[in-house]
């Protein structure tokens, strides 16, 4: 699959530099729109999940392997694991939250049945991908609750009751402002927690930090490396974002409050990476040092990771149902609440028997933004090049957020 993932990131990369050429100065508005601020919120939560999190430390070691890895000498460890979490790859999540404020409305590729089917089965598969990597992962950043290796009875306990709050905050639409707010500022207190445990008194110095952080540099001198594929870990990586892209597009299509497009993708390409930077040099001086990351610090970590995927589990179990029309007035809060609960944990358990792989997901993304493209093509090309703003009922309306179920 790796010819399919590599056509399908040059015509991503390809499809933004067309759209800032043609719709870069357009004004982009959701249908429930947000304050910039919280608008970042909303797609740095939503975008990420417990992996970034819980993933960097467990990595960097194989990012320094050359023997293992030869592929990886261009670089540093630390940049890169920013290069597979931050920046450039944002660009996914631009191009389809453009496509869903803008070309969806007049196209309506995702309304045909076929096309909506293929949209839920990626949202509901990554809803059970992100509750099973939580599970994956909570031995190693609490092995007080188990051996710190095997996936004891208190991890299942634990995610059952991650996917029940996902559930039960997806309910209602006024709880993803809370949510995103809170925790990117649990993430940002996280940040700022671990960074005086490692650059203060006798463990560092902030000209450490500088040092340490300066090594992200070589990311950028090195952008073009992490376009493609490197080996089979970064293609699972690629294949990862794509399987979210379409879903975190649909979802924070909604909340754009009026940016420009040129906006848009700034916003989407630096304002997450700022916070991913600090949070990765922080991270990769505790392994280059050794320092401990038990008791406090790895509960703090397990908290913020829960928070995170309870956020992401929140809006990705909202989405599909608002597609599948079995939202909360439809079908009631009981059964609401009962029917997400039981398919988040049964398709959870698949991934953890390996029945699902995230990279079949995100093959069947890339054979969507085909099957889409070809569709403007034959149908909607006239349509498609007309478009000269955001739908017309689309009005930048901040009380909307407070009004919405």
């Amino acid at each position: 699959m790796t010819e399919l993932l590599s056509v399908g990131i040059l015509f991503t990369f390809t499809a933004i530099i067309f759209v800032l050429i043609k719709w870069g100065n357009m004004q982009l508005v959701g249908v429930t729109p947000v304050r910039t601020l919280t608008f970042i919120a909303i797609l740095f939560t939503s975008g990420l999940d417990v992996g970034l999190i819980m993933f960097p430390l467990t990595e960097f070691a194989g990012y320094a392997d050359l023997a293992a890895s030869p592929e990886y000498a261009f670089s540093n460890p630390l940049a890169i694991e920013f290069g597979y979490w931050g920046f450039l790859i944002w660009g996914f999540y631009f191009l389809t939250c453009f496509y869903f404020v803008a070309i969806e409305p007049k196209v309506k590729f995702f309304e045909i049945p076929v096309i909506k089917f293929i949209n839920n089965v990626v949202i509901i598969g990554t809803c059970a991908f992100t509750a099973y990597l939580l599970l994956t992962n909570l031995p190693w950043y609490l092995p007080q609750v188990g051996d710190g290796e095997t996936v004891v009875t208190s991890f299942y306990l634990i995610v059952f009751a991650v996917i029940a709050a996902a559930v039960y905050s997806s309910t209602s639409l006024r709880f993803v402002r809370t949510l995103s707010l809170s925790s990117t500022w649990m993430f940002l207190g996280l940040i700022v927690i671990m960074w005086f445990g490692a650059f203060t008194g006798e463990n560092g110095s902030v000209s450490d930090f500088t040092a340490t952080i300066s090594l992200i540099g070589n990311y950028f001198g090195n952008i073009h490396q992490f376009v493609l594929p490197l080996n089979d870990y970064h293609e699972f990586y690629l294949f990862w974002w794509f399987a979210w892209s379409i879903m975190i597009g649909q979802f924070t299509s909604r909340f754009v409050g009026g940016l420009k497009t040129w906006q848009v993708l700034g916003a989407m390409l630096v304002f997450p990476s700022i916070p991913i930077a600090t949070w990765f040099a922080v991270l990769y001086y505790y392994h280059l040092n050794a320092l401990d990351t038990s008791g406090f610090f790895s509960i703090a970590m397990a908290v913020v990771g829960i928070l995170f995927v309870v956020n992401s589990l929140d809006s990705l179990i909202r989405l599909y149902t608002d597609n599948l029309n079995l939202t909360v007035q439809r079908v009631g809060k009981a059964k609401y609440i009962a029917g997400n609960l039981v398919a988040m944990v049964l398709l959870t358990l698949l991934f953890k028997f390996d029945f699902l792989q995230i990279q079949w997901i995100g093959a069947l993304v890339i054979g969507l933004f085909f099957c889409c493209l070809a569709y403007i093509l034959i149908t909607s090309f006239t349509t498609v090049r007309n478009i000269n703003s955001s739908p017309e009922e689309n009005e930048v309306d901040f009380s909307k957020i407070d009004m919405a179920r």
